[in-house]
């Protein structure tokens, strides 16, 4: 039996993963250290997917530190960009992981819509709405989640 002799094209994935204080100027660091990662691997700023990415980091890293704050404890942003190009779709993960066990986000497809005049509970509205997949999963390593989302990238 012969291996097949089509070459793949070669791909080189990026990876990016930094821990920040969780405060709010923690999570507005990293969402600016976030954009600014993006544009570096050629994901230019205020494009759509640098804007949808900047809504992402924003909302997940607020979150962590609203509610996934332990005393002591930071939370980290990882990005993941693997590259495509016009037959194959590239991806960008953002990753964001806190480590309080207890005050799960709903999942997708679990999350209640505000009530009007509510000032919060929009935030995993408009990750659902941006991010092509998202997850709640364990932290590894453990404790804590990680709240996941995912990104098509059209060339």
């Amino acid at each position: 039996m012969e291996a097949p002799t089509k070459a793949q094209p070669d791909v080189t994935v990026s990876v990016f993963k930094r821990q920040f204080s969780s405060n709010p100027r923690g999570a507005r660091l990293a969402r600016r250290v976030g954009l600014y990662q993006l544009h570096t691997w050629g994901i230019p700023y205020l494009s759509d997917a640098s804007e949808s990415a900047a809504l992402i980091i924003g909302e997940l890293t607020a979150n962590a530190v609203t509610h996934g704050r332990v005393p002591g404890r930071d939370f980290a942003l990882g990005l993941t960009h693997t590259p495509g190009n016009r037959e194959i779709l590239g991806v960008l993960r953002i990753e964001v992981s806190d480590t309080r066990t207890e005050c799960r986000p709903p999942g997708p497809g679990e999350i209640a819509v505000p009530a009007d005049g509510d000032d919060s509970g929009r935030g995993l509205l408009i990750v659902d709405a941006l991010a092509d997949r998202w997850a709640v999963v364990d932290r590894e390593p453990p404790p804590g989640k990680t709240v996941r989302a995912e990104l098509d990238l059209l060339y």
